[in-house]
């Protein structure tokens, strides 16, 4: 991997993890496009790589959230009553993935990391989120919740959400967003307790990955390519996170359901018309 494609995955990888577009499905569609991962040492350390440098990622929302961060740090010691609920919300919210995930790692990245899966996740969420943003008349009059009034419940809900979007292309931003938004929050307290639940979700997977995986990607492409590619995503997930927030509360989802069905119908014309190979 040369330095500038690990700088394009970087700044892929920034620009739409917390977009609900799916920054597994743009990672593996940015992978094929870029020629990487031409044998199957090279695929898995391709595919390890994306993974990792989400810590990019999660830097840039420690960074943009760090009060948040502190209060449920406070929390946890016992001098926060509201950081330590919203920390145990975030944990129960994380508990199916914890569960799941291990479980169906292996067979989700033997059978789901390719374009017409990656496509097909794309396509379906795109109505997803065109339904949403459709009945957004109806969801204003429900979406009275901030951040603080999620309890556990809601919590478990958004994690059963978030498992979903294990198949690469859903976008875990999306499912948990919708699902904080047909329980009640607000689009702002949506996109917050995604990007939290994120710091977790998106931990717990690069410390996996960089567990399993990480000996491979030093040895296949050295220790350069991890730090352009780190940097990169911390620095466009930043401006991406800042951009974001105000974009939904303003649209909505549906610009973003209709770019994803644009993306996934396009690339499925290219690849059957024979002008992109698979």
């Amino acid at each position: 991997m040369e330095w500038w494609q690990a700088l394009i995955l970087g700044i892929v990888e920034g620009l739409t993890e917390y977009l609900p577009v799916s920054s597994t499905g743009h990672l593996v569609l940015a992978s094929w496009l870029l020629g990487l991962g031409e044998t199957a040492s090279k695929k898995e350390a391709v595919d390890s790589f994306n993974i990792v440098i989400q810590a990019g990622a999660i830097a840039a929302v420690l960074g943009l959230y760090r009060a948040r961060v502190m209060q449920m740090c406070r929390g946890l010691m016992g001098k926060d009553t509201e950081g330590r609920r919203l920390a145990m919300n975030l944990v129960v919210a994380f508990l199916p993935a914890a569960l799941l995930g291990p479980l169906l790692a292996d067979r989700i990245e033997a059978e789901l990391f390719a374009p017409w899966p990656v496509i097909g996740a794309l396509f379906v969420g795109a109505w997803l989120m065109l339904a949403v943003a459709w009945n957004q008349t109806l969801l204003e009059g429900r979406s009275t919740k901030e951040i603080e009034d999620v309890d556990w419940r809601i919590a478990l809900l958004i994690g059963f959400g978030q498992c979903v979007a294990m198949w690469p292309g859903t976008s875990r931003s999306m499912m948990t967003i919708v699902a904080a938004l047909l329980l009640g929050l607000r689009a702002k307290a949506a996109a917050e307790f995604s990007f939290l639940l994120g710091l977790i979700t998106l931990g717990a997977a690069t410390c996996y990955s960089a567990t399993k995986s990480g000996g491979t990607i030093i040895t296949e492409f050295g220790w350069m390519p991890l730090i352009v590619g780190f940097v990169a995503a911390t620095v466009s997930a930043a401006l991406a996170v800042k951009w974001f927030v105000g974009f939904l509360t303003r649209h909505g989802l549906a610009p973003f359901g209709w770019y994803r069905l644009a993306l996934a119908v396009g690339l499925a014309v290219l690849i059957l018309m024979g002008w992109m190979e698979m």
